[in-house]
């Protein structure tokens, strides 16, 4: 995770076609995120962003693919959000 001007951008690793969409917990140095979604179409992306935003508390026009759309290592920008409060809410996704 690392703050861009008033944004940050958090890496996550990708388990598409999972049973249920969740937050696993870390994978190195990104947040393992598992949807139900196949990785096809950019259906996986937008679930994990959606995903994303509702763990955060956040509407899912706050966060969006950076970079990485193939990959299972991904970027997400949360958009307007500060680096620390950031860091708080992913701790808190990690405890739920």
């Amino acid at each position: 995770m690392r703050g861009v001007g008033g944004d940050v951008l958090l890496k996550v690793r990708a388990a598409p076609g999972a049973s249920r969409d969740r937050v696993v917990g870390l994978h190195g140095d990104a947040l393992k995120v598992a949807v139900a979604a196949p990785p096809e179409k950019g259906k996986a992306n937008l679930a994990i962003a959606r995903l994303l935003a509702s763990a955060l508390g956040l509407s899912p026009a706050h966060v969006r693919l950076d970079s990485g759309a193939a990959s299972r290592d991904k970027w997400f920008r949360i958009e307007g959000a500060p680096l620390e409060a950031a860091r708080l809410l992913v701790r808190k996704c990690l405890e739920a």
